[in-house]
């Protein structure tokens, strides 16, 4: 529907959310990536997963379908995270973003005015199973891409937690420790590093804890 003005696809955000409309439209089969997809998407690599993953572990104690979505900023800060659990029985991206996206808008805000994202959104997701990729991780995959997009965020490493560990998708990096059975404590020991804290969303983030 239009109102007279020029086609809202003439500008960025009319395009950008163009696409987007037709991704909402678009089967549920193909709201998922492929291993080589995302591979292929760039997406920057962690200088410390294991600190990061310890860390978003300890904080959010993670159990079967939590997903803990966090935001780190260039020097791998954590400015702001969220967990929740699985729902839907649906395996899509289009629910899965927009689950993200809840918890994005709730905890931090938008970066949506910048040229170029400095703000990178990262995912852990704690599921059964082994560490291989699933139709689930895919659609995963896809929502926080998505997500990404529609937060001004830069979209960042998809981490799996499984019985067997942690695994960076994509990347081949992981390790045994913290798993989807283990004790926070066992995440909290010093031979992992804390995530640092700080700046104006600190509040939100210490509100995203005590939900």
């Amino acid at each position: 529907m239009t109102f007279g003005f020029a086609s809202s696809a003439a500008s960025p955000w009319g395009a950008a959310k163009s696409r987007h409309a037709a991704a909402d439209s678009a089967p549920q089969s193909s709201r998922t990536l492929e291993p080589s997809e995302w591979a292929a998407a760039g997406i920057p690599l962690l200088r410390n997963p294991r600190e990061v993953v310890g860390a978003l572990h300890a904080l959010h104690r993670p159990t079967l379908t939590t997903a803990v979505v966090a935001v780190l900023d260039p020097e791998e800060r954590l400015r702001a995270s969220a967990s929740f659990t699985r729902k839907s029985a649906a395996v899509d991206g289009w629910v899965f973003r927009n689950a993200l996206l809840s918890q994005l808008r709730r905890v931090i805000p938008h970066d949506l005015r910048r040229r170029t994202p400095v703000r990178t959104a990262v995912l852990l997701y704690c599921r059964d199973g082994d560490a291989q990729w699933t139709l689930e991780d895919g659609a995963w995959m896809w929502g926080l891409r998505d997500a990404c997009t529609l937060h001004g965020l830069r979209c960042g490493a998809y981490i799996t937690l499984t019985r067997d560990g942690w695994q960076v998708l994509g990347e081949g990096r992981g390790g045994r420790r913290p798993n989807a059975v283990s004790p926070p404590t066992e995440s909290a020991g010093t031979d992992i590093p804390r995530l640092r804290s700080g700046g104006a969303a600190s509040d939100a983030l210490r509100r995203a804890v005590a939900r």
